[in-house]
């Protein structure tokens, strides 16, 4: 079902809305659509258009708030196995095919402020920082019933693909004036572009990406965070919630129980995918924060692997009654896994839907199937 903008704000960060909302939020993880059409899938199951799932009309307005130009991307050796490439930071990545869709970085150009200068260029305002006919377009899709969105940057992510994370993490300590003029750089050119968008459309949603942990937690604690992440995150969010946008979104993988509070003080209102593997608990967030903290996520994708009692049982305890007053969109926490049986991915929506109280979807032949 297509959810427009009033209502999916409202169940967000208003009065809740009028009912709970469903969805898959990344897809099928590589190798795994092979998978399923080695077990009967149908094309509508492959592209998840089969399970009914909530969508949220979104627009993300075609403005740049990062890296501007950089070096062209170029192939630098290609076999069966593996593809080397330079990419636009001028890095050597390497990407594993066949097991991965991120390449990784063999190599990070930024190592303090002198090389950090061939950058600061690419960082700064400009004209070229806005797509044609941006503004009509935001506008359009806002009359529409589109959910308004921009991007900035992320505070950690950003500075981590120029430095590496060990080469960041280390420069908070040993040049922390080279952190702190990159992340000025873009923080002032992400809030100029911001300013203007906002004079031209309502804004809604601001979302950032920092993918900053692991299972044992976040790599930068609550001190970085407020020390180099905050004075960032509101020189983009401040205006922006000046003007009536309503939700400020993370994205971040693993554990970031340590620096919710710090990123709550920072301006932060949502937070995804809330990986359980990873120590994230959706409930016991939501017990702990309220309605500070909205979330999108939380239900264990590798509950999917083992039976049928276990994936009701992550169910049950997830999608509980006390979750459902809004501000919670219900999802598996990242991609689909390899070895997820298809009759397992039927039974874990079916059974979701059920306890959500969501009508079922029209009857394919496998929802007529005894589970």
């Amino acid at each position: 079902m297509e959810i427009l903008r009033d209502e999916y704000l409202d169940y967000m960060v208003g009065s809740g809305g009028r009912r709970p909302l469903f969805v898959e939020l990344f897809g099928l993880l590589i190798g795994l659509e092979e998978e399923w059409r080695a077990q009967g899938a149908s094309e509508e199951e492959i592209t998840l258009t089969a399970f009914g799932f909530d969508r949220v009309r979104r627009h993300h307005v075609a403005v740049n708030t990062g890296l501007v130009g950089g070096w062209p991307a170029e192939a630098v050796e290609d076999t069966p196995e593996y593809r080397i490439e330079r990419d636009r930071y001028g890095r050597l990545t390497k990407l594993c095919k066949g097991k991965a869709t991120i390449a990784l970085p063999l190599g990070y150009p930024v190592t303090g402020m002198d090389s950090w200068q061939r950058f600061k260029p690419m960082y700064r305002f400009g004209e070229e920082r806005f797509a044609d006919g941006w503004a009509e377009a935001a506008r359009r899709a806002r009359n529409e019933g589109a959910l308004i969105v921009v991007a900035i940057p992320g505070g950690f992510d950003e500075p981590r693909q120029l430095m590496g994370e060990e080469g960041l993490c280390l420069a908070c300590y040993d040049q922390p004036e080279l952190v702190r003029d990159i992340l000025d750089t873009i923080g002032t050119t992400a809030r100029r572009v911001l300013e203007r968008v906002c004079d031209e459309v309502q804004v809604d949603v601001l979302s950032v990406h920092e993918d900053m942990a692991g299972r044992s937690g976040p790599l930068f604690g609550p001190e970085q965070v407020r020390t180099f992440l905050a004075p960032y995150y509101r020189r983009a969010w401040d205006p922006l919630a000046a003007r009536g946008a309503r939700l400020f979104q993370q994205d971040s993988d693993g554990n970031m129980n340590a620096v919710i509070p710090a990123f709550l003080d920072a301006g932060l209102t949502c937070m995804f995918p809330m990986e359980p593997a990873a120590g994230m608990d959706i409930v016991e967030v939501r017990r702990t924060y309220g309605r500070r903290l909205a979330c999108m996520g939380g239900i264990d994708k590798h509950v999917l692997r083992r039976s049928k009692e276990a994936i009701r049982a992550e169910l049950e305890y997830k999608l509980q009654p006390a979750m459902r007053g809004g501000g919670v969109v219900f999802g598996l926490d990242h991609r689909i896994p390899n070895g997820t049986p298809l009759e397992h991915y039927r039974y874990y929506v079916r059974t979701a839907r059920e306890l959500l109280g969501l009508a079922p979807n029209p009857p394919p032949d496998w929802a007529r199937m005894a589970f």
